[in-house]
């Protein structure tokens, strides 16, 4: 090729690169506006808190973060902001906060975006379903924590599904989702982001799914079904360990593909699937309950000559509907304070046991109901489990279980060797996380019951109890109580710590404590 060939075939390069500049500009301002829109307002290195227990539900907050370890109305009070009632924790990132709540009288849910620096909204949005998935008493049907990856917060809704936002408010995607056959205490599980996916959890207990949603366009990248269970399930978020999602369910514990959402492998164990595992020196921790799970929680029913010479009033060597008593229990909570949830009376049982149909008990059916009763009872715990494995590894990969004192709601947290759980009542297990050793079990001294989780800053754990008191002790071999920290309002959601401060998630307020 000559001169003057190449002299012509750049000029054709160039002519050809400016008509496709100018004829694909708006494509490319579009692009650009789309990336501009991805960054938002807040950068990478942000501090954060992006989920539900922060980084991968761990519980555990950064280094360098030292929240106050007394705060109460007069002390240590930043800010506070009225809420929508709502049981879901704050997610944070940069000067974000974002919560959702739930409006009973309108029916109408919201995302809520607040300036972390002074408590001011700065946006809602707000969803209005067809119908409200039923709850109680003591649930909210806005249970779930967003999530957010630092250009977008993803809220989940049983009663309608996902809706995503960019950092101004704006409606970037949603999708809807049927309303799960879940349990009367509603769905509690949380949306997490794995790379370039929204993981959601759908353990519907008529059509159970795992989901993976493209965080972008909010289309479902796959789904996965799962194995259906008996009773409801719903309640436990997703972790990340070793390219597997792992999933605390009824009576198991799965890892799945991160990749396709293939089941990989499962630990059978006796739980009712509603904490959320957490990992730490290379091992999975478990916090399996269920209500006939430990021995004090078993009722030793009375034989029939006791039942019958405190209740056959009309002597007719006979228990009878009417005479049988509603407080005979079969299995308790005591540590539960106002709420009796859990408690077992035997009474419900009645026309199941009633062999007959007679409307009465007579001496062989109540031996059968307390030969059923004592079958009822199962071992549960916390439980460590191994890495790697395929199939059923139940007998090859649990290192260790501890059954006694274990939290029906809360999540364990690990950390520097420990594990730490608090169970109804304020007892407080610490175990050495390699053997399950346990290092002390205390109680803390406030009572009642507990679902929110344990969380750790700066060498302390915090955890809050239904009563609305906010208790902080050492971490490490020797218990100490460092504070009790009263708010007043009862405590459901489980606090975030970025920085030097706390978010403290009331019936009521969200509370910001800091030095």
């Amino acid at each position: 090729m000559n001169t003057s060939q190449r002299r012509t075939l750049v000029i054709v390069l160039v002519f050809s690169f400016i008509v496709a500049l100018l004829f694909n500009l708006p494509a490319a301002a579009q692009t650009n506006a789309q990336v501009a829109k991805e960054v938002g307002p807040a950068k990478p290195d942000s501090p954060n808190w992006p989920q539900f227990r922060g980084r991968n539900c761990s519980g555990i907050a950064a280094e360098k973060a030292n929240p106050p370890v007394e705060f109460g109305l007069e002390k240590n009070i930043k800010w506070k902001i009225a809420l929508p009632p709502g049981h879901s924790s704050p997610s944070i990132w940069g000067d974000n906060i974002f919560i959702t709540g739930f409006d009973q009288d309108k029916k109408t849910f919201h995302t809520i975006c607040i300036d972390r620096n002074n408590g001011t909204e700065r946006w809602r949005r707000s969803i209005q379903p067809d119908s409200v998935e039923k709850v109680h008493a003591i649930s909210n049907p806005a249970n779930a924590t967003p999530a957010t990856d630092g250009r977008r917060v993803y809220s989940y809704f049983g009663s309608y599904g996902l809706a995503c936002y960019d950092f101004a408010g704006n409606t970037l995607w949603t999708l809807e989702l049927p309303v799960p056959s879940s349990s009367s205490f509603g769905v509690g599980t949380s949306p997490i982001i794995v790379k370039d996916l929204v993981i959601l959890n759908r353990d519907d207990f008529k059509n159970p799914k795992l989901l993976a949603i493209d965080r972008v366009n909010g289309k479902i990248i796959w789904e996965q079904d799962q194995v259906p269970k008996s009773r409801a399930t719903g309640w436990s978020t997703p972790v990340v360990w070793h390219n597997n999602l792992i999933l605390h369910r009824q009576d198991e514990v799965v890892g799945y593909s991160t990749i396709d959402g293939k089941r990989q492998w499962s630990v059978a164990i006796e739980s009712s699937g509603a904490s959320t595992p957490v990992i730490g020196d290379n091992l999975l921790y478990v916090g399996a309950w269920m209500n006939f799970g430990e021995t004090e929680l078993m009722v030793e029913v009375p034989d029939f000559e006791s039942l019958l010479g405190k209740y056959d009033t009309n002597r007719d060597s006979n228990i009878s509907t009417a005479e049988f008593p509603d407080d005979l229990l079969i299995a308790r909570r005591p540590e539960l304070g106002e709420s009796r949830i859990g408690d077992f009376p035997a009474k419900l049982f009645f026309t199941m046991l009633d062999g007959s149909k007679d409307g009465k008990l007579d001496a062989g059916e109540w031996q059968n109901a307390r030969d059923l009763f004592k079958s009822f009872r199962k071992d549960h715990g916390l439980t460590a489990i191994k890495p790697g494995g395929k199939g059923d590894i139940t007998a090859t990969h649990v290192k260790w279980q501890v059954s006694k004192n274990i939290p029906e709601v809360p999540s364990p947290v690990f950390y520097k060797g420990k594990v730490y759980m608090v169970k109804n009542g304020g007892i407080a297990t610490c175990l050495d996380a390699q053997t399950g050793e346990v290092v002390y079990r205390k109680r803390i001294g406030s009572r009642g019951s507990y679902y929110s989780s344990p969380i750790i800053a700066h060498n302390r754990v915090y955890i809050a109890s239904n009563t609305g008191i906010v208790t902080v002790f050492q971490t490490g071999d020797k218990f100490k109580i460092l504070a009790s920290n009263s708010l007043g309002e009862k405590i459901y959601a489980t606090p975030a710590v970025v920085g030097n401060d706390i978010y403290v998630r009331t019936t009521e307020h969200l509370f910001a404590f800091g030095e």
